[in-house]
C-alpha cells in the first residue's frame, strides 16, 4: 500500500481524480493501492522563543530584552495555533490522521505530494517527521499541473524522496533565517522604539524601496529648461525633431537665437533605410511577468492574480503558477504537442515551435514556465477575475505558438540640418498581423512622410503649409520644459526591482533577459516568486505602503519603520538581503549546509545587538525634533514618545501611535512647525477606520480635523 500526502484537499482530490475509483473516508481516501490523505498547508510552525525557556511561560508575557538575540541549538516545531493561541483542534485532528495512516502496517512507501517548490516539500517533511515510527520507503510526486493525465504520469515517475533533499535544505535553511530575524529583530526594535515594528529580511528592503522612491520624489526639485523642437506636417504627417542642444531657464533669447539660426540652415534627408523584418511575441509568462500584465491592464492587485492563478491550478486549467521563468523544459515537447492540439480546436492557428526562446533549460529552475494544459474550462466556468487571468496565459501561449508569422516593415530616415546635426526618424508598418491576433493587437502603425534620398528639407517661417511630398517642413522653437522626478513604484516595477533589485531599471526586459535570469540562480532576487506577493500583502497590512490603482506609497508607518531601523544602525537594505539569498542558493546547490547559512545569519543579528546598550551617536533618544509649541524648548524623541525636553516644567508630548498610526518624525515635524499634520489614517476603538488630520488646539492638544 502507498501512503501519499498532499498539500491541501484540493490536490488530494485532484490526486485521486488522477487514479481513479477511490473510497472516501474520514481524512482520506482509499483503494486496493493507495492511500490519500492531506494536510492543510502547514500544519506545523516553528517554536517561539518561550518555548526554549527551560520552564516556558504559562501566559503571555511582556517582551524583554533579555534572552535576545535567541539562536536555538536546534529548531523546533510544533502544531500550529488557532487564532485563540491554542492547539488548532481541525489541525491536531488532521496530523492524527495521517500518523495514523503512513504507520499502518499494510503501508509500505510514503509519498510527499507538497506543492512542486520548496514550501510544498518542507511541509510534508515535518508532517512524515514527526509522525513516522519506522523507516518506510519515501518518494516525492512531482506535478507540474494538477490535471489526471499529469498525475498518472507523475505516478509512474516518482523519484526517491533523496532526490529533493537539497530543495528541502533550501527550504529549512529560508525557514530558519526568517525566523532569526523575524523574531529577534521584531521584538529589538519595537522594544527599543516603544511600538510594535514587524521586521522581517525580505519585507524591510521591499518597504525601504518604496520609502527611498517616495523621498526621491518629495525632494525633487524640479529644473526649467528649454528644448530645440520642431513639429511641422509633411505628407498628412506630423514629424517631432528635438535637437540635442537645450539650454537653462535663464536663456530663452539665446535658444530663440540658436533656433533662428537653425531654421536658415538647408536641411535635406541623407539616408533612407527600409526592411521586412519578423516580429518575435513576446516571451510565456512567469508569475512576475503575469502580475505586472495584469495590474497594469486591469490594476489587479498581485494577491488576487495569485490567489486565481492558483484556483485555476487547483482545477487544472494551467500549469504550476508560482514559477520564475519565461521557457519551457525540452524534456516536454511531446506534452506541449498535445496541449497545442487542444488549444487549437478553440480556433487558434497554432503549430509547434522548437525553438531556443521557448525551449531552453538554462533559464528554468524548477518550473516550466505559466501555460494552459490539455484541459480547457467550459464557456462560462470562470470567474470575471479567473477568466482575465486564463485568458492571459492562453493569449500568450497562443501568440508563441502562431502559425503565421507577424511581418513588419521597418523604416528609418536620417535628416542632416546643415550637417551639424543629425535626427533619426522611425517607423513601422504591420505587413501581416500573425500572432498580434492573439496577444498585443494594440500595436499601431507609425507611417514615415514620402520621402527619399536626397530629398530637401523646406524651412517654415512659421505659417505651417503642407508641401508636395518631397520636402519636409521644419520649424524649430524653443518649448519650456522642466526635469521630471522619477515615478512611483508600480505593479511592474516594483515586481521588476524586487526579481532583480540591480538591473537598470530603464532597460527593457529583453536586453537584461540574460542578467535577470543569473541574478535569480544567484539568488540576487528579494524574496522569491511563491514568497513575494505574500510579503507584499503583509507589509500593506502592517500599513507600511499602500497600493492606489496601480501605484504603490509609503505609509506613515512605513516612514517611522525605516527611520527607526536607521537610528538602530540596522542595515536590512537589498544588498544584505541578496546577501543572504546567495547564501540560501549556495544550499541549494549543496555548496554550504544549513548549518553554514544558519550561522551567516546569526552573525549579522549578533552584529545588530552589539549596539543594543550604546545609544550614544544614534540619534536615537533625543534626537532634536525642532522647538516645543507651548515652552520653546527643545523638542526631543524619548523612549516611548516625543516630548518637550524640559520634562519637569512643560507636560507637551506626542504618543509614538496614536488610534494604531504611528506618528513619525516628519508629522511631527509638521505639528511643530505647521500646527497641523497630514492626512493620517486611524482605527476607531470599535475597528473602524478613518482619515484625519491631527491639529494642535491652542490649549496644546492634538484634536482630528477631518477637513
Amino acid at each position: 500500500m502507498i501512503a501519499i500526502i498532499a498539500e491541501k484537499p484540493s490536490l488530494a482530490r485532484n490526486i485521486v481524480e488522477g487514479i481513479g475509483k477511490m473510497n472516501k473516508r474520514n481524512g482520506y481516501y482509499e483503494n486496493s493501492e493507495y492511500i490519500v490523505t492531506y494536510a492543510f498547508g502547514h500544519l506545523f510552525s516553528l517554536c517561539d522563543i518561550e518555548d526554549y525557556q527551560p520552564e516556558k511561560p504559562t501566559a503571555p508575557v511582556r517582551w524583554k530584552m533579555e534572552g535576545l538575540p535567541c539562536f536555538p541549538e536546534k529548531f523546533r516545531f510544533k502544531l500550529k495555533n488557532g487564532d485563540d493561541g491554542n492547539i488548532d483542534e481541525g489541525v491536531k485532528k488532521q496530523f492524527e490522521t495521517i500518523s495514523a495512516l503512513i504507520n499502518r502496517n499494510d503501508v509500505t512507501e510514503i509519498v510527499n505530494a507538497g506543492d512542486s517548490d520548496r514550501e510544498g516539500e518542507i511541509i510534508i517533511r515535518l508532517c512524515v517527521e514527526n509522525a513516522l515510527k519506522t523507516p518506510k520507503k519515501l518518494s516525492r510526486l512531482w506535478l507540474p499541473d494538477q490535471t489526471p493525465q499529469t498525475v498518472r504520469k507523475a505516478l509512474s515517475e516518482m523519484k526517491d524522496e533523496k532526490h529533493y533533499d537539497n530543495l528541502a535544505n533550501e527550504g529549512f535553511s529560508r525557514t530558519y533565517i526568517d525566523w532569526l530575524y523575524g523574531v529577534n529583530l521584531t521584538r529589538y526594535a519595537t522594544l527599543k522604539s516603544g511600538t510594535l515594528l514587524r521586521v522581517g529580511r525580505v519585507i524591510v528592503p521591499i518597504v525601504k524601496a518604496v520609502y527611498d522612491r517616495d523621498r526621491e520624489i518629495e525632494n525633487f526639485t524640479p529644473e526649467i529648461y528649454y528644448a530645440l523642437v520642431s513639429k511641422a506636417e509633411t505628407d498628412g504627417e506630423v514629424i517631432e525633431l528635438v535637437s540635442k542642444y537645450k539650454f537653462g531657464k535663464d536663456e530663452k533669447a539665446k535658444a530663440e537665437r540658436c533656433c533662428e539660426r537653425m531654421n536658415a540652415l538647408e536641411a535635406i534627408v541623407t539616408d533612407k533605410k527600409a526592411k521586412k523584418d519578423v516580429l518575435a511575441a513576446g516571451k510565456l509568462y512567469s508569475l512576475t511577468k503575469l502580475q505586472n500584465y495584469l495590474g497594469k491592464k486591469y490594476k489587479m492587485t498581485m494577491e488576487t492574480s495569485l490567489a486565481t492563478a492558483q484556483k485555476l491550478y487547483e482545477r487544472g486549467f494551467i500549469s504550476y503558477p508560482r514559477t520564475n521563468s519565461e521557457y519551457l523544459a525540452t524534456n516536454e515537447k511531446d506534452k506541449f504537442k498535445s496541449i497545442i492540439a487542444s488549444v487549437k480546436k478553440l480556433g487558434y492557428d497554432m503549430v509547434f515551435k522548437d525553438k531556443k526562446t521557448i525551449f531552453d533549460d538554462s533559464k528554468i529552475e524548477a518550473h516550466s514556465a505559466l501555460t494552459p494544459t490539455y484541459k480547457i474550462p467550459d464557456k462560462g466556468d470562470l470567474s470575471d477575475a479567473e477568466s482575465k487571468v486564463y485568458t492571459a496565459i492562453m493569449r500568450r501561449f497562443a501568440a508563441v505558438f502562431c502559425a503565421e508569422d507577424c511581418l513588419i516593415e521597418k523604416s528609418e530616415l536620417t535628416i542632416s540640418l546643415g550637417g551639424k546635426e543629425d535626427y533619426s526618424i522611425k517607423g513601422s508598418i504591420i505587413l501581416q498581423p500573425g500572432w498580434t491576433k492573439y496577444d498585443g493587437g494594440e500595436r499601431k502603425d507609425k507611417i514615415l512622410p514620402k520621402l527619399e534620398k536626397g530629398d530637401k528639407v523646406k524651412v517654415l517661417d512659421g505659417i505651417g503649409y503642407k508641401t508636395n511630398g518631397n520636402e519636409v517642413n521644419v520649424d524649430f522653437h524653443p518649448e519650456e520644459k522642466q526635469t521630471t522626478p522619477p515615478k512611483h513604484y508600480t505593479i511592474e516595477t516594483l515586481n521588476n526591482y524586487l526579481k532583480n533589485p540591480f538591473r537598470d531599471e530603464k532597460a527593457s526586459s529583453d536586453e537584461n533577459d540574460e542578467e535577470d535570469y543569473k541574478a535569480i540562480f544567484k539568488g540576487l532576487e528579494l524574496g522569491t516568486e511563491a514568497t513575494r506577493t505574500g510579503i507584499i500583502d503583509n507589509a500593506k497590512k502592517s500599513n507600511y505602503i499602500s497600493l492606489k490603482k496601480d501605484v504603490y506609497y509609503i505609509e506613515n508607518a512605513g516612514r517611522f519603520l525605516i527611520e527607526q531601523l536607521v537610528d538602530m544602525k540596522i542595515s536590512m537594505d537589498k544588498y544584505k538581503t541578496s546577501q543572504l539569498g546567495q547564501a540560501l542558493k549556495k544550499v541549494y546547490r549543496g555548496e554550504i549546509t544549513v548549518d553554514d547559512c544558519v550561522k551567516e545569519a546569526e552573525e549579522e543579528i549578533s552584529e545588530i545587538f552589539s549596539h543594543a546598550n550604546d545609544e550614544s551617536g544614534t540619534g536615537f533618544y533625543g534626537e532634536v525634533l525642532g522647538k516645543c509649541p507651548k515652552c520653546g524648548k527643545d523638542f526631543i524623541r524619548d523612549r516611548y514618545f516625543y516630548r518637550c525636553s524640559d520634562r519637569e516644567n512643560c507636560d507637551f508630548r506626542i504618543n509614538f501611535n496614536i488610534l494604531g498610526c504611528v506618528i513619525g518624525k516628519n508629522q511631527v515635524g509638521k505639528i511643530l512647525t505647521d500646527k497641523i499634520s497630514d492626512k493620517l489614517s486611524f482605527t476607531s476603538k470599535k475597528g473602524k477606520k478613518f482619515e484625519a488630520k491631527l491639529k494642535l488646539s491652542p490649549d496644546y492638544k492634538l484634536d482630528f480635523n477631518f477637513q
